[in-house]
């Protein structure tokens, strides 16, 4: 027989920690948080097109009006690129 664990949130300063650690076992040069995934999933699935009421959905996002930030920064920076080599 195993033994169960119960599955439940993990406190957000306990995910800090272990990305930290997972980073620097794999030695990470960047500074890596739990935010920067979660952001970086966001930018992917708006990048190969998917509504912003999924990403709302899957953020876990109240208000439509903080998930359109990602597209808000996502404009900006192709603006910036487009800027800086044209």
């Amino acid at each position: 027989m195993t033994e169960s664990f119960p599955v439940g949130r993990m406190a957000i300063p306990t995910i800090r920690y272990a990305v930290k650690k997972l980073a620097a076992r794999g030695e990470v040069a960047v500074n890596v948080y739990p935010h920067r995934f979660r952001h970086t999933y966001a930018c992917h699935l708006l990048d190969n097109g998917a509504p912003l009421d999924f990403i709302q959905g899957m953020l876990g996002h109240e208000k439509a009006s903080t998930t359109q930030i990602y597209a808000q920064l996502r404009g900006e920076r192709r603006r910036e690129l487009y800027r800086r080599y044209f």
